[in-house]
């Protein structure tokens, strides 16, 4: 991590066009239905919650527990930089400012890795919850809402805050459905939660904790999205403030609205093989009838339609801050950081959401371990910033500051190392190879180019 950036030098040089600005439209109510919808708790709970019940059974409740809990000291490192560095790119900008440009840099690419590849997978689901209606391919039906979330891309950010708002809703309500049918039909006592059982074969095993441990990163997956308020801090209107409020806000809500309902499946189970095979519409159409499934099934197809929308507005705000700030050649910089007429990055949103519609068709069966350790990775990197964040100009500068400084982020980082060291080598092999194809094309493009290429702006009211 060298060639740290004092705040000055972090500044792109006004040399050139002067570089565009989002613009600042919404408040910390649109802000957290746009992050809460990139969480898509109703998703989440239904696509990915289903793989923890397979691997941790009973624990799965505990481990998103301990992944929230965690949670709240990376919301606390993203409100500080968050508010310091109100910027689109997101971790990128927060972590190139403090800790240098080669973290900033390897930050953006896993960044990039997560929100890249994560929202077509997701829309693959959509296939099985509108079965009750319709049968549709999974690639074609993932294509299909990936299409459809790139064209929501392009509108203005406000219109697309009330669409989402509407969306997340409905995947409150289903969530909430499953939480009272849940507990309404319990087959098991809350001692439940803290003795970890998984059904294997026809036979019972025990969840040990560095199943747990290594579990941790799919939890901290679960609930990440509330990192969308940080790219979304140079659209927030009074970013010093709104920022914090929003990822503190989301995260508290996300939490509930997934942990309850997991609680009260890993409860209502019929018994532990359901349970470990993740069903979870069968359990819902079980504990109920045919129409309340269907009515359940819908709000989760809504949820990943919501989901796809939000994440394509995130990634296009990434890919137009790289640009803006430098990270390619010209042409393609040019191209990314252009505005269209609704105030949106569109050929950023384009690049993002039609490779996302074309990766549907393409097997990605190693997409969650390989998100869990990106995850995990960027989270250290932010936790590393965090650290420095209070030195030179910034300890002064006006900021949401997060209690227990630097306690907090020196033990993250601790914490996140060693989740890290407990992830399969596969998925370590996978992330640590694009990270090094990345850290070539810094050693062999960027870094020659320091004067030109790579120059981290900050919106010039970020003071607001």
């Amino acid at each position: 991590m060298t060639e740290t950036l004092s705040a000055p030098q972090a500044l792109a040089p006004a040399t050139g066009p002067t570089p565009q600005k989002l613009k600042r439209s919404i408040g910390v109510v649109g802000g957290t239905l746009l992050t809460l919808s990139c969480v898509t708790p109703a998703s989440t709970l239904f696509v990915v919650v289903p793989d923890l019940f397979s691997s941790l059974g009973t624990y799965a409740a505990l481990t998103i527990a301990i992944g929230s809990l965690l949670c709240i000291a990376v919301a606390f490192c993203y409100s500080e930089l968050g508010t310091l560095i109100p910027s689109a790119g997101g971790e990128y900008a927060m972590v190139s400012t403090m800790a240098g440009r080669l973290a900033g840099w390897l930050v953006s690419v896993l960044s990039l890795l997560v929100v890249m590849i994560v929202p077509p997978v997701i829309a693959m689901g959509t296939a099985d919850y509108l079965a009750p209606v319709v049968h549709i391919p999974a690639p074609v039906a993932g294509a299909g809402v990936m299409v459809l979330a790139t064209l929501a891309g392009l509108l203005d950010l406000r219109a697309n805050a009330w669409i989402t708002g509407i969306f997340l809703v409905l995947e409150v309500i289903a969530a909430g459905v499953v939480a009272v049918l849940g507990f309404a039909h319990s087959e098991r006592g809350a001692s439940a939660l803290v003795h970890g059982s998984v059904a294997s074969g026809s036979t019972t095993s025990t969840v040990t904790a560095m199943m747990v441990v290594s579990g941790l990163a799919i939890a901290l997956f679960i609930t990440q999205g509330f990192s969308t308020a940080v790219y979304l801090s140079e659209e927030l209107e009074n970013p010093r403030c709104n920022v914090a409020r929003t990822v503190l806000a989301t995260l508290a809500i996300s939490t509930a609205v997934i942990l309850v309902p997991v609680i009260a499946i890993t409860l209502g189970a019929p018994d532990l093989a359901a349970l470990t095979s993740g069903d979870l519409n069968t359990m819902v159409a079980a504990w109920s009838n045919s129409a309340v499934g269907t009515f359940v099934s819908l709000c989760v197809a809504l949820a990943i339609i919501n989901a796809g929308i939000v994440m394509v507005i995130q990634n296009s705000r990434v890919l137009f801050a790289s640009a803006r700030d430098k990270a390619w050649p010209e042409p393609i910089n040019n191209a990314l950081s252009r505005l269209g007429r609704f105030g949106s990055p569109w050929v950023a949103t384009l690049v993002v959401g039609v490779p996302g519609a074309a990766l549907c068709f393409v097997n990605l069966d190693t997409l969650y371990g390989v998100t869990g350790v990106s995850v995990t990775g960027m989270y250290l990197l932010v936790a590393v910033a965090a650290l420095l964040c209070r030195r030179g100009t910034h300890r002064e500068a006006p900021a949401w500051r997060m209690p227990l400084w630097p306690a907090i982020p020196v033990l993250l980082i601790a914490v996140l190392a060693y989740i890290l060291t407990q992830q399969e080598t596969e998925y370590l092999l996978w992330t640590g190879g694009i990270t090094a194809v990345a850290t070539l094309y810094w050693a062999l493009y960027l870094r020659p180019r320091r004067e030109t290429r790579w120059l981290v702006s900050i919106p010039e009211d970020a003071q607001s």
